[in-house]
């Protein structure tokens, strides 16, 4: 004759009610914490062409009081129009290398024989305003901040094809048939280099682009 076996009696959690309700109410407040906590830094960075700077001004606008525009130093001379420390801290080359002596600099880099850097100092101030700050800046630099600033953010905007950044580059009409070469030659090496990003974008079409990089920003405000 068979013996019935007797069920088990199901598990429940050995913590008084009020422990487990504190225990959840913490959770939810860390999460409310997290992701009102300001101090992230969004890095992106691709190739000449891509659009990397459209789809910033745009997400700028997008999330107006959350994200701020990070202020690069430059030796590069101001040009018409331009307004120091809204799009650049223009600096004399001196006073740049100084900085990097004192290691002020999470980045700087050498393009087309003028230096560009991110302060500490800029993000810092960002971090004071109580918002995100996004970082536009080529991929040599980005390289450099995967090294030394391990918590950014970093996204690689790519072309939907080689051909179609070509096009890109050709269409703008500001640079001569040896210039569109070589930055076609260092595209190259740099889209080589996507892999080492966090999140890769494809600008393919603009508005669902800006949808991604948008989407980026909230996701990171929900990570754990």
């Amino acid at each position: 004759m068979a013996v019935k076996k007797k069920k088990k009696a199901a598990k429940t959690s050995k913590k008084p009610a009020g422990g487990v309700r504190a225990a959840a109410n913490a959770v939810v407040r860390e999460a409310v914490k997290r992701k009102r906590r300001p101090g992230r830094v969004f890095v992106v960075a691709g190739p000449s062409g891509v659009g990397k700077t459209t789809l910033c001004k745009k997400a700028l606008e997008a999330l107006q009081g959350r994200l701020h525009w990070s202020i690069s130093h430059t030796t590069r001379p101001q040009r018409e129009g331009e307004v120091d420390a809204r799009d650049y801290h223009f600096v004399s080359a001196e006073k740049f290398e100084r900085m990097v002596g004192r290691d002020e600099f999470i980045e700087h880099a050498t393009v087309h024989d003028n230096y560009y850097g991110t302060s500490r100092k800029e993000l810092r101030r960002i971090h004071k305003s109580g918002g995100d700050a996004l970082v536009e800046i080529d991929v040599q630099g980005a390289l450099q901040i995967i090294e030394t600033f391990p918590e950014a953010v970093m996204i690689f905007i790519l072309p939907p094809t080689l051909k179609a950044l070509e096009q890109r580059l050709r269409g703008r009409g500001t640079d001569s048939p040896a210039v569109i070469r070589k930055r076609l030659q260092n595209a190259y090496g740099e889209i080589a280099e996507a892999p080492a990003f966090r999140y890769q974008i494809v600008n393919e079409d603009l508005d669902h682009a800006l949808a991604d990089l948008i989407g980026v920003v909230h996701a990171e405000a929900c990570r754990v």
